[in-house]
């Protein structure tokens, strides 16, 4: 028995527990949920166990996936098929769930945020294998007769850029002053903290939609229908600034 406790704890210690076998070679057999619970005595690494059940659990169902706020979250959610899922329950975040980027980016697609670009040094990698964007920075400004487009397209870049990143402070701010007025010990019950409480979760929501404007904008070519989203765009700016 203390072999078989020393070795379960090991492999659970190691994450290794979940399509863990018999140490001797020869045997494949598994050990069950009862039989590693009744060796390991540890309450600790029981818990850590069940994690490891639950974590391989929802990898394996296509239709659940973990709550993406980088704050921390251990909410499970169930997709419902459309490129954003509802609000976590748990934390109100709301997660992509057609792939990695860390929420839900309307009106951008997701091959959009697929395209990142460093601030500090300006390379390009896609998100969901790290590897570098194609072309490279070096190889299109070899070219010549590219420099002219390139360096407009580098302006245009950067004027994005901007916006996209002044709508994602404005959006930290409202989430702060959202928690700081719901930080008040003593709230009164007045519905004027209400209404601040309620129009910093509509201005988080529209600062985030105008950061994601940007990018869809920056990647869109259809100058008709950019015309539209570009008006769209700019009244709700004016709304939310107003806001």
């Amino acid at each position: 028995q203390p072999c078989w406790s020393e070795y379960l704890t090991t492999r659970i210690e190691q994450n290794m527990v979940v399509n863990c076998t018999c140490p001797i070679s020869e045997c494949r057999a598994q050990p069950t949920t009862a039989f590693i619970c009744s060796i390991v005595s540890s309450e600790e690494i029981i818990a850590k166990y069940e994690k490891a059940l639950l974590r391989g659990y929802v990898e394996c169902c296509s239709n659940l996936t973990w709550c993406t706020n980088p704050q921390g979250c251990d909410q499970i959610l169930l997709k419902d098929g459309l490129g954003y899922g509802a609000a976590c329950s748990k934390c109100s975040w709301i997660s992509c769930f057609n792939c990695n980027f860390p929420e839900a980016h309307y009106p951008a697609s997701c091959s959009h945020m697929s395209h990142m670009t460093c601030a500090k040094c300006n390379h390009g990698f896609c998100w969901r294998c790290l590897k570098p964007w194609r072309p490279t920075h070096k190889d299109y400004y070899n070219c010549s007769a590219m420099v002219s487009k390139a360096a407009w397209q580098e302006k245009r870049f950067q004027d994005y850029n901007e916006r996209c990143t002044f709508h994602h402070h404005a959006r930290e701010f409202a989430m702060t002053l959202r928690n700081r007025v719901s930080s008040i010990s003593e709230m009164p019950k007045i519905r004027t903290l209400t209404f601040v409480l309620d129009a910093c979760k509509v201005l988080e929501q529209a600062r985030k939609v105008l950061a994601y404007s940007c990018v869809y904008s920056y990647y869109n070519q259809d100058t008709e229908s950019m015309d539209i989203v570009e008006q769209q765009t700019e009244s709700l700016e004016l709304h939310t600034n107003a806001l």
